[in-house]
């Protein structure tokens, strides 16, 4: 029903409490909604070709695997409903449960830099030391979105894309091979039906749905202006959690965060330590439990033999620099410097600040 507003569309349902029920009183809508409008109600009389529509697309999702989340089923996502502007209907590919009781969205520039993209890889890399499960949501488009998908599909966590277009296509083209392993560790998720044109308007919509279907968002880089503030801005009026990594004074996709920061718009995260603090989620007694259950994983299983080396290098003193742990192993630089990646990778160990790394236990 592109004629009736989202506004009125909730309102309705809200009204109803079901879509069937809307259908049943489109005859008098003002049996739900006494003051509806005159063209509210005459849009609604004459209701044949967009039921014709509707009914060629439910067709079209069921061919193609696609789960149609009507607005207040069991299955849509639980915190939208708190926003008074959530979709009425959305369309979801994947695996992930979009209730968990985790889920964060990572946002930043299309340009990201260096520096942006490995504040993401550490954060992803960190929270999955302590909880896996999180849901990483982002809006699958250049720079920090695709590396939030990407780093989170390198470190085994669910991870969610949130299109401004059908599921019938993906943009950017680019993105369609990390679109497809997200269907199998994640999902893509879209408030439009097939063969929607692309249009700018929908990329600014969508980002409310990032910001919505999370409990907080993080702004990793992003200039004076851009997407990624619209999205904190509406995170904000959710009453979300916001954060956002500081950056180098001067560096212009660093400002949007810094003014952000400076204007109370968002509190300061460096590491996964400060989300989990600042969102409760981190205590003592639960690290404890998952430790004794197991949950974490099991450590340094199937070692190579020069893996086996920095092992037992930092099980006899920890937080090693890496020209020690050269000395130590007995190394090449070059080779170590690359088998630290590759463990760091595996969750064997963490770099830390001045090139030292840390034994996980």
């Amino acid at each position: 029903m592109p004629q009736v507003s989202l506004s009125a569309k909730v309102q309705l349902l809200n009204a109803a409490g079901s879509a069937k029920a809307v259908f049943d009183a489109l005859s008098d809508i003002r049996q739900l909604v006494p003051d509806a409008s005159e063209r509210l109600v005459s849009v609604l009389r004459d209701f044949n070709p967009p039921r014709v529509w509707a009914e060629q697309e439910l067709h079209y999702c069921q061919e193609n695997k696609i789960t149609v989340l009507p607005y207040g089923s069991d299955d849509y996502p639980q915190r939208l409903l708190e926003c008074t502007d959530a979709p009425t209907t959305l369309f979801y590919r994947g695996s992930a449960n979009l209730n968990s009781p985790r889920v964060i969205s990572i946002i930043g520039t299309r340009h990201s830099t260096a520096y942006g993209a490995d504040c993401v890889r550490k954060l992803i890399s960190q929270l999955h030391e302590i909880d896996k499960s999180i849901i990483i949501v982002s809006g699958l488009a250049y720079g920090i979105d695709i590396s939030a998908h990407r780093n989170a599909l390198v470190y085994g966590m669910p991870t969610v894309g949130v299109l401004a277009h059908g599921l019938d296509d993906i943009y950017p083209s680019s993105h369609r091979d990390t679109a497809a392993q997200m269907l199998l560790q994640g999902g893509l998720i879209t408030e439009y039906p097939s063969r929607t044109r692309l249009d700018k308007r929908n990329f600014v919509s969508r980002n409310r749905i990032v910001a919505g279907i999370s409990d907080a968002t993080i702004l990793v880089e992003s200039a004076s202006r851009g997407g990624g503030l619209i999205t904190a801005g509406i995170a904000r009026s959710y009453v979300r959690d916001v954060f956002a990594f500081p950056g180098r004074v001067g560096d212009p996709y660093s400002e949007g965060c810094n003014n952000l920061i400076r204007d109370n718009g968002a509190a300061v995260i460096t590491s996964a330590e400060d989300l989990l603090k600042a969102m409760n989620w981190d205590t003592d007694e639960e690290r404890n439990q998952k430790r004794q259950a197991g949950i974490e994983r099991q450590l340094f299983v199937n070692l190579s033999a020069e893996e086996q080396l920095v092992v037992e290098a930092l099980t006899k003193q920890n937080d090693l620099q890496i020209n020690n742990l050269t000395v130590v192993t007995g190394l090449h630089i070059g080779k170590l410097t690359s088998l630290l990646f590759e463990m760091e990778l595996k969750g064997i160990i963490r770099p830390l600040a001045g090139g030292v790394y840390h034994l996980l236990q």
